[in-house]
């Protein structure tokens, strides 16, 4: 089997989880780290038994794939590096600090033809992907992703670096245009907003609630969605999920309407499980991150594959984002 040679460029919290799966997949030659602060790089590779680096570009002509795990901040001038020289890049959400800068890498990529996927690890959470075969249309989805402070990513506020997740799988499952968004949020410990709702309508009629905070007192990850095949109640943290469909046979509106016509009529003693079908969603237990990384060295190994997350798709991410920035703005608490 052919393998890729990879790296990771940061050595912070995130690059040290990438290199763990980096060196376990059988595709992946794990070759080296970099980083500005070349002891933690070194340290990072001897556990490793890779290389360390200071400067991302001495990694060129050594490397065939690479991951980004930098500060967001300084997300282009890395990417930059790497696809002026065709090398694939995946890089950790969000794809840049702002849409201006999306749309450099997006255009970097396309020019260089070269792959370019984004680190939206939720999408690959096998929750996330067994809701995906489901092939619902929604009406209404609820988002609520809550966590304590964690003292990273403090470069960025609560949407780009919590909120980003939610907005990334809502865009896939509405499958629509954005139409409006109303938003509202404040900054509690930083210059930075720290908790926001925000609800997006769409042109085909979908509407998202999502609430971000990372200033909780606990770690919540859920999400509900709501349309005329079924009802979905998924949470992400223990990756467990649950579908509430109408049975295949069965009129439930023409089913209560007989029950009320009786005088012996009584709603709560009403045998809802014979009318509904109520299942446990089937849950592959994969790990998400390992997913989002074979996706990306298969699309670079593979032409007519693509990522899970793709440049355009982290870019839509982006401008839904700085939407709900920009109503932030006009909205100050």
């Amino acid at each position: 089997m052919k393998k890729l040679r990879t790296a990771i460029i940061g050595a912070g919290k995130m690059g040290a989880i990438h290199a763990k799966v980096y060196h376990q997949l059988k595709i992946s030659e794990f070759v080296g780290i970099v980083d500005v602060d070349y002891g933690k790089a070194r340290k990072l590779a001897r556990k490793y038994k890779c290389e360390a680096f200071s400067d991302c570009s001495d990694l060129l002509g050594k490397v065939d794939a690479v991951t980004i795990a930098t500060p967001t901040t300084n997300h282009l001038e890395v990417a930059k590096v790497f696809l002026e020289n065709k090398v694939p890049v995946l890089i950790e959400k969000p794809l840049a600090a702002n849409v201006a800068q999306a749309k450099e890498i997006v255009a970097l990529a396309k020019k260089n033809k070269t792959v370019v996927a984004v680190g939206h690890s939720e999408r690959c959470n096998p929750v996330v992907q067994a809701v995906k075969r489901l092939n619902i249309k929604p009406k209404f989805i609820e988002c609520n992703r809550i966590s304590p402070y964690s003292f990273r990513s403090t470069d960025i506020g609560v949407i780009l670096d919590v909120m980003i997740h939610d907005i990334d799988i809502i865009l896939s499952m509405a499958n629509s245009k954005i139409k409006k968004v109303d938003a509202i949020g404040v900054n509690v410990l930083g210059d930075n907003e720290d908790i926001c709702n925000a609800r997006i309508f769409f042109e085909n009629g979908c509407i998202a609630n999502i609430t971000a905070s990372r200033v909780a007192l606990k770690t919540e990850r859920k999400v509900r969605v709501f349309s005329r095949q079924a009802y979905l109640s998924v949470d992400y943290y223990k990756k467990t999920g649950t579908v509430i469909q109408a049975g295949p046979n069965v009129n439930i509106t023409e089913q209560v309407r007989k029950l009320k016509n009786s005088s012996k009529f009584d709603l709560l003693k009403a045998n809802w499980k014979d009318m509904l079908h109520i299942e446990k969603l089937n849950v592959d237990d994969k790990e998400p991150l390992r997913l989002e990384q074979e996706s990306f060295l298969k699309a670079v190994m593979d032409e007519s594959s693509s990522p899970e997350v793709s440049a355009a798709d982290g870019l839509a991410a982006m401008e839904c984002a700085e939407m709900i920035l920009n109503c932030l703005d006009k909205h100050q608490w």
